[in-house]
């Protein structure tokens, strides 16, 4: 079964499970699921996107999305937590985040390497291009256009073999194949020095429900989050709260509990869970989380502003971790002094950049 198949069949899977716990039976709206009731939009420049949503492991996710302008980032009163390198920030937010993604900044001179599409137009330098959101269109066979990128997300590869990468195929006189290549970043050209097999991710585990189990465990029961006084109250509390989300912690089959988490990221939590307890009903998860909804949608405006004015080679933008309402994910093609002055703004400490050009040792 391919990816696009199990996505398939566990749409297929926790839809009729909503359907059957739900009375009246309502469709699930999986962007209202997990918005908070907010319609995201997504940005992603010079190409069109379709918003995707995605449900694994019993967690139902859109993927971030992405928007265009706002002002200043907002000061977060989340509890600290522990970061991966064992340090912490008031906010608890990862050290490397609060410094900026440090360990992604790319200068001249440094090893770096990508890993992915590489076209090569004939007479021309072969160019990695980002991976950059494009609408599904059925051309017939032989009709499809060729392959390009943009200048902004592509990057020259000199020196480069074309002829060493596996299962390329050419459109239209325009050469393309996957691979990864290491070399020395010369401000928007690699000199190859290594050319290999497209490194293929490990996918990373979808994060769990951050409340524990009451006593007796999650109860299969109904919920009222999609009603009127719960989503006044969100509304009116946008400024503090973020989601809600929803999660299925014992899995999707047709009687496993269904959890609403929603995120407190300013002010008392305990206050705020009274609070939310008198118009919400069915089971709940109130934890703390970085960014509001409010904070969310500034940060993705300021972001997809300022890739609009400054040219900053983000290709995905979008506001808090959907799951989570941790650091932004932010898609990009490379992280310099330059791109990381630009975005302070926003407050690097909640940004997760994710470069295409990373440095190697």
């Amino acid at each position: 079964m391919n990816p696009v198949d199990e996505v398939d069949d566990l749409l297929t899977r926790a839809g009729a499970r909503w359907r059957a716990d739900q009375a009246p039976p309502p469709e699930p709206d999986l962007e209202y699921v997990t918005s908070g009731g907010r319609k995201r939009r997504r940005w992603v420049p010079a190409l069109a996107a379709a918003s995707v949503a995605v449900i694994a492991a019993g967690v139902v996710a859109v993927l971030p999305d992405s928007r265009p302008p706002a002002t200043q980032a907002p000061a977060t009163q989340a509890p600290a937590s522990q970061a991966p390198n064992g340090t912490t920030t008031a906010a608890g937010v990862p050290q490397t985040l609060a410094q900026g993604n440090d360990k992604l900044l790319v200068k001249p001179g440094d090893k770096v390497r990508v890993n992915g599409q590489i076209l090569a137009a004939p007479g021309r330098t072969p160019v990695f291009c980002a991976p950059l959101l494009v609408r599904a269109i059925g051309y017939p066979p032989g009709q499809e256009p060729a392959p390009s990128c943009p200048d902004e997300f592509a990057v020259k590869l000199t020196g480069l073999d074309f002829d060493r990468i596996s299962g390329t195929k050419t459109t239209k006189g325009v050469r393309s194949g996957y691979a990864s290549v290491t070399g020395i970043w010369r401000d928007g050209t690699i000199d190859v020095q290594q050319q290999g097999e497209l490194i293929r991710p490990t996918p990373a585990a979808p994060p769990k429900l951050p409340c524990a189990a009451p006593a007796g465990g999650w109860q299969s029961k109904p919920s009222n989050f999609a009603s009127a006084p719960v989503q006044a109250f969100l509304k009116a509390h946008a400024a503090q709260a973020y989601g809600p989300i929803t999660y299925y912690p014992n899995g999707t089959s047709r009687n496993a509990p269904v959890v609403i988490m929603v995120g407190v990221a300013h002010g008392d939590l305990a206050a705020f869970q009274a609070a939310f307890e008198k118009v919400y009903s069915g089971n709940l998860c109130v934890t703390p989380v970085l960014m509001s909804n409010a904070d969310s949608d500034r940060v993705s405006n300021q972001v997809s502003s300022l890739q609009q004015k400054h040219r900053l080679g983000v290709f995905q933008s979008g506001g808090a971790e959907g799951m989570t309402g941790g650091p932004a994910p932010t898609g990009l093609l490379v992280y310099t002094e330059q791109v990381k002055a630009t975005l302070a703004p926003v407050g690097l400490d909640l940004l997760a950049l994710h470069p295409e050009v990373v440095p190697v040792s």
